[in-house]
């Protein structure tokens, strides 16, 4: 029996190495390419056309979220597991919402992980047990409606993700291949939604975001 081809993309090449060293006590799973960026795991993808792709979400530049957008606008049908720190099940909606087949907290049992791209590698979806409730149609992501995170569109949630970040929207037009007036305009918009002013105060929006 084949086994499953997986590319892992994560900036950390220490994390990386956690990967394959957890990987590698499977007899069903092998590690065919990794990348650091975004823009070179779509490039990866494409080239070497793994079974399932391994993605975080904070990536330098072109976000992970971009990412995903972008393999599956090429190829709606390709298994795709985000494998980030985030806990919200803002992150998790947003994710499943580009295109994402399964979505891992870094936090998990790290067989888990193995589970999930076992899960992709067959077809079917794999969600973190963290959000169970999601799962039982619980639609329920905190927050009391206006002036929260739900408010954003998929590319305002981009930017306010790089934004709180830290990157300058020079960094932020560049690696979503925007003018950096658009950058700054989704910007003003962003704080109009969330009914802020300064980052500081979408930096703390974040944080008191409900958890699941």
């Amino acid at each position: 029996m084949d086994k499953i081809r997986i590319l892992l993309v994560d900036d950390h090449a220490i994390v990386r190495a956690g990967y394959r060293q957890l990987i590698s006590t499977s007899n069903k799973i092998e590690v065919i390419g990794e990348s650091e960026t975004g823009e070179e795991g779509c490039q990866l993808y494409f080239q070497l056309k793994p079974d399932v792709l391994v993605i975080d979400l904070n990536l330098p530049k072109m976000s992970g979220l971009e990412a995903i957008r972008r393999i599956k606008q090429r190829d709606p049908a390709a298994a795709v597991l985000a494998f980030t720190m985030h806990s919200e099940q803002i992150y998790l909606k947003r994710t499943l919402e580009a295109g994402a087949n399964g979505y891992l907290t870094k936090s998990c049992d790290p067989d888990l992980l193995l589970e999930g791209v076992c899960a992709l590698a067959e077809g079917r979806q794999f969600i973190d047990p963290l959000f169970s409730n999601v799962l039982k149609g619980d639609s329920s992501d905190g927050g009391g409606g206006k002036n929260d995170l739900r408010e954003l569109s998929p590319r305002e949630f981009d930017i306010y993700r790089l934004l709180i970040d830290g990157q300058a929207n020079r960094e932020i037009a560049e690696s979503l291949s925007l003018s950096q007036k658009t950058v700054a305009n989704y910007a003003t918009q962003i704080k109009a939604k969330l009914g802020v002013k300064t980052i500081a105060e979408m930096t703390r929006k974040a944080l008191l975001f409900d958890r699941p």
